[in-house]
């Protein structure tokens, strides 16, 4: 009798331990140093909040790397719950077929609060469909932004606090610093792709492709070889050949943030996540931050900056009981004091609108000058079917195609047209075979 009793209280013991143990919700992203142990923060946070679900954050490599795991993860019937995704391969998520639970359905099967009015219209925008239905979670949001070199800028004569507006400024502001001997060279940027092309596309209003640079759907065509980016990569050509402006590498553009805080170059434009970096980094001179530039010739009035960064989706295969904690933890998210926390700590941008509020009422961007030129540049006026974004399948690798024939008119094998052209072309060959196989 007494062995009876003892099997049937260790039997109710394991019983309750198996039903108090929380269930795991798998999260594949693409953030390493500051950035990864601020994530893994954040789902510590989350997880010692309640204990029905513990967040189990996963560095799986580079924004691609994270990407192609899951898409084999998925297709093995191994995939996270959640896996981050950056902005250029939103058209590949969308594209494949069963494999995403749309977060907007996610939260209403859940019986969550989601309020789409509630997140910053450019940044959400970028991440719903055609209804206007949130498929994403806006997470590490970011747009490019002008850094400058105030100490430099003193020292060729210029006035530290007035940051160049338009590229006429920029060229004469980068001769006043090389021939004055201040800085080697005036300028230099990172992602040639992502600051130099797509969002200078946006910001004159011009398109990058058809069907409202692919929101409309697949059987888009580039367009990015029009007059206005001719002129502005034929101008970067000019500028390299006078020494005002330097190369920053291949793809994201590395060495551009180390020309800068080397002060070899007087300015740089990268992400407003950047801005932590450019901090941290800043130790023996000023920086600024300032809009990206615009030529007025083109428009008086430039249209938004256009969005990068990731967001988070949700894998379908899961259960009832994960979805329920994914659910929670998106809610969690989206908390106004833990997106303000984020946004400060990293440079992106607040996802939700009350996260900005929360910042002003903080007074975290009067005591942080420059902190919210992003959030103001992206934020600014009506986006366009030109100025919301681009999205675009294997567009990972059409990037890598315009960066090469980049350096092709750099190297001097190409005019700003041919190069132009040949990137065009080149990306419309991907684009037909993201098709076919979608």
């Amino acid at each position: 009798m007494f062995k009876k009793l003892t099997l049937a209280a260790a039997a109710l013991a394991l019983s309750a331990t198996t039903s108090l143990a929380a269930t795991e919700i798998t999260w594949w992203h693409a953030m390493g140093g500051e950035l990864g142990k601020k994530l893994e923060e954040i789902a510590t946070k989350f997880n010692e909040s309640q204990s029905e679900y513990k967040v189990v954050p996963v560095y799986k490599g580079s924004y691609p790397e994270t990407l192609t795991a899951a898409i084999a993860a998925f297709r093995a019937n191994q995939q996270p719950a959640i896996v981050q995704v950056f902005e250029v391969g939103t058209g590949t998520m969308m594209a494949a077929k069963g494999a995403v639970y749309p977060v907007y359905k996610l939260m209403k099967d859940e019986g969550e609060s989601f309020d789409p009015k509630s997140f910053l219209a450019p940044v959400v925008g970028y991440y719903s469909d055609t209804q206007g239905n949130i498929l994403s979670l806006p997470f590490n949001s970011s747009t490019p932004i002008l850094y400058y070199n105030k100490d430099v800028f003193k020292k060729a004569g210029l006035d530290p606090e007035v940051a160049p507006k338009t590229w006429k400024d920029v060229e004469d502001y980068s001769k006043k610093i090389v021939s004055s001997g201040a800085a080697k060279c005036g300028f230099t940027s990172a992602w040639i792709t992502w600051v130099q092309t797509e969002n200078l596309s946006a910001l004159h209003d011009q398109p990058f492709g058809t069907l409202e640079n692919g929101f409309g759907g697949l059987k888009t065509q580039f367009t990015f070889n029009g007059p206005v980016q001719v002129k502005h990569w034929a101008n970067l050509k000019k500028w390299q050949d006078e020494g005002l402006f330097k190369y920053g590498g291949p793809v994201g553009g590395d060495n551009a943030a180390t020309m800068f805080y080397a002060q070899e170059c007087a300015m740089t434009m990268n992400s407003s996540a950047g801005r932590a970096g450019v901090i941290n980094n800043a130790k023996t001179f000023t920086p600024g931050f300032a809009p990206l530039p615009y030529y007025d010739d083109v428009t008086k009035e430039p249209k938004n900056s256009i969005i990068g960064g990731a967001t988070l989706w949700v894998l379908n295969g899961k259960d009832k009981a994960t979805y329920k904690g994914v659910a929670k933890f998106f809610t969690y998210l989206s908390r106004p004091e833990v997106q303000a926390d984020w946004h400060q700590y990293t440079g992106y941008l607040p996802i939700t609108n009350a996260a900005y509020d929360l910042g002003k009422s903080q007074g975290y961007y009067d005591k942080n000058p420059g902190s919210d030129v992003g959030i103001k540049q992206i934020m600014r006026g009506t986006p366009s079917p030109n100025s919301k974004g681009v999205r675009f399948g294997n567009f990972t690798q059409v990037r890598t195609i315009v960066d090469e024939e980049f350096q092709a008119l750099l190297a001097g094998k190409k005019d700003a047209k041919q190069a132009l052209d040949s990137a065009v072309e080149r990306g419309n060959k991907l684009l037909r075979e993201f098709e076919a196989a979608n």
